[in-house]
């Protein structure tokens, strides 16, 4: 069994940072995919999405923490993954990324240091550089590395989702109550 890919402790900047966040916006292509694309014939495509990253998505909508979408393709894969993830903030096709992200702030009521974001190429760079959390994928373009506060040891697709939502739940102090939900008042047995 692996453990937690998550330092513990985890840097005082990143906690303090985490701390504030209401919302996680994630890229699609590279950060919830490996990026890889499947064309078919007819022109449909499919996408692998790993379901430990929905998994992570579902710990940080029941600990209150929003999860969207910000994407400059457009894929029905992605908006049916996000529909069985119950994610409603759902931007795709965007052009120009911060003023998605400046569109979605004054919609939520939200200011950038209330958001994270997880990328992992140059056209992120952008909202990295603008929100409160800037994280990024193992796999990411390495031009991304100063800009961000967290990188994942997981490569896009491969997890790295499920790892950036617990560290931010780590940094906000919210782990225990996590483990709580799954360990209830069963004393954890082994044998």
């Amino acid at each position: 069994m692996s453990s937690s890919a998550v330092p513990d402790p985890l840097p005082p900047a990143f906690v303090e940072r985490a701390r504030r966040v209401r919302l996680l916006l994630l890229d699609v292509d590279g950060v919830l995919t490996d990026g890889g694309l499947t064309i078919h014939g007819d022109g449909s495509e499919s996408k692998t999405f790993h379901v430990r990253d929905g998994h992570g998505i579902k710990l940080l909508q029941r600990a209150g923490i929003e999860v969207g979408i910000l994407s400059g393709r457009r894929s029905a894969s992605t908006d049916r993954r996000a529909a069985e993830l119950g994610i409603t903030l759902v931007r795709q096709g965007v052009e120009d990324k911060v003023a998605a992200l400046e569109a979605i702030l004054a919609a939520r009521g939200l200011t950038p240091d209330e958001v994270a974001y997880l990328g992992d190429d140059l056209v992120d760079l952008p909202v990295l550089r603008r929100v409160g959390l800037p994280m990024t994928v193992a796999d990411a373009v390495d031009e991304l590395a100063p800009f961000v506060q967290y990188v994942t040891r997981a490569a896009g697709g491969r997890g790295a989702v499920r790892e950036a939502a617990e560290a931010l739940l780590k940094g906000q102090g919210r782990w225990g109550d996590v483990l709580a939900r799954y360990l209830g008042d069963r004393p954890n047995r082994v044998g």
